[in-house]
């Protein structure tokens, strides 16, 4: 058996499982209970300085 053959069929079956067990456990990992502490503070971030009102051009030169 050639080696393209080969590597063909390991990625046809074995790999896509593999790949498949990885993405399900990081889904798993995200979404599990004790993650929302994690999560918290960095989901956040964009709100940071909402307080403070955006600079525009027009502010500049008055």
């Amino acid at each position: 058996m050639e080696t393209y053959s080969l590597l063909r069929e390991f990625a046809d079956s074995w790999m896509l499982l593999a790949l498949f067990v990885f993405f399900v456990g990081m889904i798993f990992w995200v979404f599990r209970p004790g993650g929302t502490k994690t999560y918290d503070e960095p989901a956040g971030i964009p709100f940071r300085h909402e307080d403070k009102p955006a600079r525009r051009d027009a502010d500049k030169e008055a």
